[in-house]
């Protein structure tokens, strides 16, 4: 699935161009987006985030596209990968920024890893 945001002056750093830690902000933020409509009523949290290699500098007014997928779900563990693209003011076509993955827990009441449910039928996909 998709989102978007579009950079806005206050997203940039002191060079001009999208502060990574902004990005990084939007890309765990995405991600915990579809993790907690896949595992309904479930409490999840970030415990990992894979590396991250700016590729492209990112300037004010160009909209990123953030495509989030499942990768993997392990007992108590759930994996999206997350790819960045940018489309510039001005450009023709999109260019890939850098892609991560980003690791979720399930927690139960007491904030101890649970086991994870069968993820929700995609109703996103459906058009329910």
């Amino acid at each position: 699935m998709d989102n978007y945001r579009v950079v806005r002056p206050e997203h940039l750093n002191h060079h001009g161009y999208l502060f990574g830690g902004i990005v990084l902000k939007w890309v765990d933020e995405f991600a915990w987006l579809f993790c907690s409509l896949d595992y309904r009523g479930c409490t999840m949290v970030t415990v990992a985030m894979d590396e991250v290699e700016f590729r492209q500098r990112i300037s004010c007014g160009a909209i990123l596209r953030f495509n989030v997928e499942r990768e993997r779900q392990g007992r108590t563990s759930v994996t999206y990968r997350v790819q960045v693209y940018g489309d510039e003011p001005g450009a023709t076509q999109e260019r890939f920024i850098f892609s991560t993955k980003v690791v979720f827990v399930r927690l139960d009441e007491n904030g101890n890893k649970a086991p994870l449910p069968d993820p929700v039928e995609d109703e996103r996909k459906l058009g329910g």
